[in-house]
């Protein structure tokens, strides 16, 4: 495997790479991440392709660009793998208002070839859709691999977000990448690290993503007693405080982030689905716990070898909030674990897509946590 870094800023320049340059036509994929305004920039598309012709061209808008151990400054990073002996395959949608999710990422999944098939890496638009729904209907086609990826950003704005699928940037597309080869080997980790506060509390209200009621109270109104003057900054301060859920006790829990309110109905939007009945309490940060997470989730994926690999970072805009100048040491600590030969790239997402501890099979939407993705070729 030679991978090939680069970074905008005025012009495309060499970050990092193994790659020489007759190689550039033989390139299987490239994923693009980057600043919402400038990565629906047809002429930055045109730029990558043109560099590597026959490159598979993937990646989405994002809320900060992951560039080796550091969150890049530049506008736009691009990560070229060249395959020694694997290849890739790339599926993709855009949908509408009121299209059935489930039913399209079921469809979206199905395209993909399953022969040698051993990871499927997804991104999709970040605010236009539920994640949860995505998810299951991922979840639908069980091909017993791995399903990772995240959900685009757009810095801290909330307003629009866009997801590359072999072409310039869209609204409303999801895009996955089946990796192929028996001589892959493919590691996957995700964990949190906020700590819970408050009161344990049940959703007395909701539909889908969208929480209207807890133990009765306006859900807006729950937040505004706990954030006190942070309160008058939502949705933005909401990034800060988590919701936890879980069905029932013996349930593993699911964090879920905060998208977006609405003043009049006093309701919270969220990346994923918050169904009534579930139990749900407020986190909040701690930064040595959240940078350990990330380690948890590195110290989650074995090593396959000492050569050059890739490894996919979606970590949670909650996070980088959080953590602001401190951000980069959570990419620290997941370096110095998976080791100098695995090379960084990724995005601060607003939802990530992982499994879910030991279930490989179904993959879960998670907020505010670091999942990683590891692909060697032996």
């Amino acid at each position: 495997m030679q991978i090939e870094t680069l970074v905008y800023d005025n012009e495309w320049k060499k970050h990092s790479s193994d790659l020489p340059e007759d190689e550039y036509n033989n390139v299987n994929i490239v994923f693009i991440f980057g600043h919402t305004d400038i990565i629906k920039n047809e002429e930055r598309y045109n730029e990558i392709k043109k560099r590597y012709p026959n490159a598979d061209i993937v990646g989405s808008s994002t809320s900060g660009n992951v560039v080796a151990a550091e969150v890049s400054s530049y506008e736009l990073t691009a990560t070229a793998i060249n395959f020694e002996k694997s290849r890739v395959e790339v599926s993709s949608l855009t949908f509408n208002d009121g299209d059935n999710i489930e039913e399209l990422s079921k469809t979206l999944i199905s395209k993909l070839n399953k022969e040698e098939l051993k990871h499927i890496f997804v991104i999709s638009d970040g605010l236009l859709i539920n994640g949860s729904q995505l998810a299951r209907g991922i979840n639908h086609v069980n091909y017993g691999i791995p399903v990772t990826g995240g959900m685009a950003g757009d810095g801290d704005r909330f307003q629009e977000t866009f997801v590359i699928a072999n072409g310039v940037a869209k609204q409303r597309t999801i895009v996955a990448i089946g990796f192929y080869g028996k001589n892959l080997k493919v590691g996957t980790g995700c964990f949190a690290g906020w700590s819970e506060f408050g009161t344990q509390r049940k959703i007395t209200k909701s539909k889908d993503n969208i929480l209207y009621e807890i133990d009765g109270e306006p859900a807006l109104d729950l937040y505004r007693k706990y954030l006190g003057e942070l309160a008058d900054e939502l949705p933005n301060s909401g990034l800060r405080f988590p919701l936890n859920i879980k069905k029932d006790e013996d349930s593993p829990e699911v964090i879920r982030t905060l998208l977006g309110i609405d003043k009049e109905a006093k309701s919270i939007t969220y990346a994923g689905d918050v169904p009534e009945g579930y139990s749900a309490r407020l986190m909040k940060a701690d930064i040595d716990i959240l940078i350990n997470g990330a380690g948890k989730a590195a110290n989650s994926i074995k090593q396959a070898n000492n050569k050059t690999a890739l490894g996919l970072v979606v970590s949670c805009v909650g996070r980088k909030i959080v953590m602001n100048y401190l951000i980069d040491d959570e990419l620290e600590e997941v370096q110095e674990i998976l080791g100098e030969n695995v090379k960084l790239t990724g995005f601060y997402s607003y939802g990530e897509i992982a499994p879910f501890n030991d279930d490989i099979v179904n993959c879960q939407l998670h907020n505010q946590t670091m999942t990683l993705t590891t692909i060697y070729e032996d």
